[in-house]
């Protein structure tokens, strides 16, 4: 058969050919390639190497002497019996840039109504929501759910980033923006592995992270950077551990005989309980106590003077 050898390249990696790829284009055969290979063609070209543009498979199969074929995998598939050379393996991670390539797709005109008029706005509920549905799955332990819900939190970040990139300039980011500052910060947080801060334990490790965090952040209060739309418990105790590092004033703790997290829990769904029969909200009446509580924080941290407050808590 004309065609001896096909290259299979991945659209998705465009122009790049790995150490097999390359042995198959630089032999003694000629090279030529379909539609699909076009970027790779036209990066051998430029490397100085001769190859000529076919349409099809038919074309290549048509060809009088022994060929290489540069061909993507739709087009590969179309030579039964001949031997393929991945080109370029796919590197961990490639597969996210078909979760890029098809929320441009939904985004962009003549894709779909529904995500080409979303919001950052309108979204955020949808965050929230996925969220919590991957933080059950964990609980769960449940690896089905699990995979399922995290591509969903991960549809989230895909979608506002796509929003993003089509804000006004002075509002304007991209994925690959919110990639590249997570890379960023987490070489930074991590002398220890990418610097020369040496062997750390895990003691250290946290200690090292909050320093570099407080650093970075510069925070003018105790409660800036906590979550204020988390519920109103998990809120409530981050301001109180926060407080703690610092310094700073935290409730009067009730009396607690509970003698395990099971009976606390038990005794907190009581308290639910007679909330509801009274037609009290549980949750506002908590996250209006903290609301409090936060304000009261920062009314004292800003008459001590005392703004530069400890992180915490990871991230």
């Amino acid at each position: 058969m004309p065609v001896a050898l096909v290259v299979r390249v991945d659209p998705r990696l465009p122009a790049l050919l790995g150490a097999a790829g390359w042995q198959a284009v630089t032999g003694p055969r000629a090279v030529v390639a379909l539609p699909g290979a076009d970027a790779d063609a036209a990066m051998l070209r430029a490397a100085g190497v001769a190859v000529q543009d076919l349409p099809d498979a038919v074309a290549a199969a048509e060809r009088a002497d022994d060929v290489v074929c540069l061909a993507s995998p739709a087009e590969a598939a179309a030579f039964s019996g001949v031997p393929v050379v991945v080109g370029a393996p796919e590197p961990p991670g490639a597969r996210l840039l078909d979760v890029v390539a098809v929320m441009d797709r939904l985004r962009s005109p003549g894709g779909c109504p529904w995500d080409a008029e979303q919001t950052h706005s309108s979204l955020r509920g949808y965050l929230l929501e996925e969220a919590h549905e991957a933080y059950d799955a964990i609980v769960d332990d449940d690896p089905v759910a699990m995979r399922e819900e995290l591509g969903d939190v991960l549809l989230q970040v895909a979608f506002h980033a796509r929003v993003a990139a089509e804000a006004a300039p002075e509002r304007r980011f991209d994925i690959d923006d919110v990639a590249g500052d997570l890379v960023d910060k987490l070489v930074r947080r991590h002398p220890h592995v990418f610097g020369n801060a040496g062997p750390r334990d895990v003691a250290q490790v946290e200690a090292g992270w909050e320093e570099i965090k407080k650093a970075e952040k510069q925070r003018r209060s105790p409660t800036e950077g906590v979550s204020r739309s988390q519920p109103a418990a998990a809120w409530g105790a981050a301001l109180v551990r926060r407080a703690g590092r610092a310094g700073l004033s935290i409730p009067t703790p009730a009396e607690l005989s509970a003698r395990s997290p099971e009976e606390l829990g038990e005794r907190l769904l009581a308290v639910v309980t007679a909330a509801e029969q009274r037609g009290w909200d549980v949750e506002d009446a908590l996250r209006e106590a903290v609301r409090r509580y936060a304000g009261e924080l920062d009314a004292e941290a800003e008459e001590r003077g005392t703004v530069d407050s400890p992180e915490g808590d990871r991230p």
